[in-house]
């Protein structure tokens, strides 16, 4: 894409122009994701659903600068993005957090990334977000003292610390039982409220989504493709077994399954 005629939303904090990526594989070239075009808001939580193979991950991947597009462009602002930085941090589906380092120690270590900061500065911050993620009593924890949950919002204020502009989720909850997911939707709803952070959460749980996001955006796969994007009107906090929540998580299902089905016509 010629840089100059690539055109950013004044209100966007990422802009996507006709993003492809391909892979090369035993059966050939394979393309994961096809002439993607989207803006993410700034302060808005955007919502990647779509069943496996669509390119979900992948596209995560682009936008924190893990991997490069084949065509098209992504911009953070009015800066391409090219590589990892500070402004994109991402939270993966395993907390990754270091053994041998408290609850405390390893949200500093998230504080590296701010060269400017003084040490009082990042024990400051440290102990700011681990009191927003509800763990100000876990400072000297370590994670095997903790529950997977406990970990999670551990992973979250490393994530937060920082103060990305953009903060990138790879399913952070897929892998927690559901009374601890549902406390999890709770403090993260609580957490934008309060911080308004730029958010884009991959998912395959099409009622976390409708629970979670602004926009909820369905990618179907071969390729992947934006097929649909829903507009989330539904006032905060929300509960994920609200009537009015299930009703319209049902209405994205049926939208994904027609997606899914007019796709495997077009293969048959």
């Amino acid at each position: 894409m010629n840089p100059a005629s690539f055109k950013t939303h004044p209100s966007a904090a990422l802009t996507l122009r006709n993003v492809t990526k391909r892979f090369n594989g035993a059966a050939g070239c394979v393309t994961a994701l096809d002439d993607i075009t989207l803006d993410v808001k700034e302060g808005e939580f955007l919502v990647l659903v779509g069943p496996s193979g669509c390119g979900k991950s992948t596209l995560l991947s682009l936008l924190a600068g893990l991997d490069q597009v084949d065509e098209g462009a992504i911009r953070l602002g009015e800066e391409p993005v090219r590589s990892p930085g500070r402004d994109r941090l991402v939270m993966f589906q395993q907390d990754a957090l270091f053994p041998w380092l408290n609850t405390l120690e390893n949200v500093m270590f998230g504080l590296r990334l701010k060269p400017d900061l003084t040490e009082a500065e990042r024990l400051e911050s440290a102990r700011y977000y681990l009191s927003l993620v509800g763990l100000a009593d876990k400072e000297k924890a370590r994670p095997h003292e903790l529950s997977g949950g406990m970990r999670q919002r551990v992973a979250l204020a490393r994530s937060l610390a920082p103060n990305p502009r953009v903060l990138l989720m790879d399913e952070p909850f897929s892998a927690l039982d559901a009374l601890t997911r549902d406390q999890l939707y709770r403090d993260i709803q609580d957490i934008f409220t309060k911080r308004k952070k730029t958010i884009v959460l991959v998912t395959h749980n099409i009622r976390e989504a409708v629970c979670l996001g602004d926009r909820v955006v369905l990618l179907s796969p071969n390729p992947g493709r934006v097929r649909q994007i829903f507009d989330i009107n539904l006032p905060r906090p929300r509960r994920i077994n609200d009537p009015e929540l299930a009703s319209l998580a049902a209405e994205v299902t049926d939208a994904l399954s027609s997606h899914l089905s007019r796709s495997q016509e077009g293969l048959a």
